[in-house]
C-alpha cells in the first residue's frame, strides 16, 4: 500500500524531481525560507479579528513599513 501511494507521488512529481537534476546543486532552501516566514506570519495573525490589522502586524513584522517610516523621518 505504501509503495502504490510512493510510486504515484513520483509519477505525479517526475518533472518537478527531474528538474531538481537540471539545475547544479540545486536547493529548496529558498522556498524553505519563505515557508517558514510564511508560518511565522501565520502564527501571528492568529487572534486577529480584523484582516486590515491583520495585514498591519504582518507589515510590521516583515518590515513592509520601512520606506514609509523613513519617509516621515
Amino acid at each position: 500500500m505504501y509503495f502504490a501511494t510512493l510510486d504515484r507521488t513520483f509519477k505525479r512529481r517526475m518533472g518537478d524531481v527531474l528538474a531538481f537534476f537540471d539545475r547544479l546543486y540545486g536547493s529548496n532552501s529558498p522556498t524553505e525560507a519563505i515557508n517558514g516566514r510564511l508560518e511565522t506570519l501565520r502564527g501571528i495573525a492568529l487572534g486577529f479579528r480584523n484582516l486590515d490589522n491583520c495585514i498591519t502586524r504582518s507589515l510590521l513584522h516583515t518590515g513592509g513599513f520601512r520606506q514609509t517610516i523613513l519617509n516621515h523621518l
